[in-house]
């Protein structure tokens, strides 16, 4: 074996986090593009204009999404079974929203019909901004704790309801995820389009940029308010995984425990918060690419401040605290988490690698007389 048993356990949660950052840069900007469509293209030329700066990249940044997916079913077998019998409902509405992004791209455009292009343009809002909620809302009920049980063979059952997601402090995560996206996004678009359009989109962006500061702060003093969850006792994190091992007690602003304990981390929250403000005056100057360095680095902040605060807890249980999914004992066997981890070692590199390729070779500027010029080539 490669590592030990613990040290494999932390590499995964890790892991797992990269990929979820990938996929939050990467496709969750292509979901910010298309959900700024409507509001930054005035015209059909526009629209088309915003959707070919991604065209070239859409199909291939929902790699990160597959292999976080994948790799949640691998590595944390119980996990995946809790939140997909718990957020059941939640994953189909994220999954028939995202039946509009292929066929929105692929199709939009092969009719000359305003009706036609227009109810394409509002499919592709939809399958991106509910995702993105959706994700966000979820982010937000593990904060709350998530009523299931697991009983003595080790079976989840979930007791809970699909509206019971829609909570308060559940619906503010999902409008901080959507509204990261969307800033991400009018970087981008202000750094590959040109005049109005770019401009439309440096707007929007810094206007999401201002909400996103004020709905992230409200968010963190909620949680400091929150019943937070930490670990009494544990079993031998060397050991199998078994959640029902551990002693697990509640107390009002636990989630903070851990920056107390490790104050270097709250370099996530902070770099959030300071990458947001320079984007914004990054935008404000005209300078997009900095922008786009700058959200993506607030983009990273916000996943990890979420990871932090929640670690090592991966879902909680309302139900029963003790039952709580860590990631000590709800992940794969040592020899599991050992192959895949050389799979990750030499698949992921190369997805870096050509995904940045991708880019390097078709960065450039799009623009409205481009498309026009060339309505048979492009999106």
């Amino acid at each position: 074996m490669i590592f030990d048993y613990e040290t494999l356990k932390m590499l995964w949660w890790l892991i797992i986090g990269v990929l979820l950052i990938g996929f939050a840069i990467t496709d969750g900007m292509d979901m910010g593009v298309a959900m700024l469509l409507r509001f930054v293209g005035k015209t059909d030329s526009e629209r088309r204009t915003v959707i070919n700066t991604i065209g070239a990249h859409w199909d291939g940044n929902q790699v990160w999404f597959i292999t976080a997916g994948g790799a949640l079913f691998a590595a944390w077998p119980m996990v995946y079974a809790a939140a997909f019998s718990g957020f059941y409902f939640a994953m189909m509405l994220v999954l028939f929203a995202l039946f509009f992004r292929p066929l929105g791209f692929d199709y939009r455009s092969k009719v000359d019909s305003k009706r036609w292009r227009n109810n394409w343009d509002w499919g592709l809002f939809a399958g991106s901004a509910i995702p993105a909620l959706v994700f966000g809302v979820a982010f937000g009920n593990l904060f709350l704790g998530v009523p299931f049980n697991i009983d003595n063979l080790l079976r989840v059952s979930y007791q809970g309801s699909f509206f019971a997601l829609l909570n308060p402090f559940a619906l503010i995560a999902g409008l901080v995820s959507i509204t990261m996206l969307i800033a991400h996004a009018g970087m981008w678009l202000q750094l590959r389009t040109a005049d109005q359009v770019a401009e439309r989109s440096g707007q929007y962006g810094r206007y999401s940029l201002l909400a996103f500061i004020v709905l992230f702060a409200a968010a963190g003093v909620w949680i400091a308010n929150l019943t937070g969850y930490q670990i009494v006792s544990m079993g031998d994190t060397q050991g199998h995984a078994d959640p029902l091992s551990k002693v697990v007690t509640t107390a009002q602003g636990a989630w903070l425990n851990n920056y107390s304990e490790r104050p270097w981390t709250m370099t996530f929250p902070i770099l959030a918060f300071a990458m947001a403000l320079c984007a914004l005056l990054f935008s404000k100057v005209n300078k997009p690419a900095l922008g786009l360095l700058a959200t993506s680095v607030m983009l990273i902040g916000v996943i990890m401040t979420a990871g932090v605060s929640l670690f090592p807890f991966i879902m909680p249980s309302s139900n029963n605290p003790d039952i709580s999914l860590t990631i000590w004992d709800a992940v794969s066997s040592h020899r599991t988490l050992n192959v895949m981890f050389i799979a990750v070692v030499i698949f992921v590199p190369l997805i870096l690698a050509y995904t940045t390729w991708c880019y390097v070779k078709m960065w450039r500027r799009v623009t409205v007389d481009e498309i026009e010029n060339n309505p048979h080539g492009s999106y």
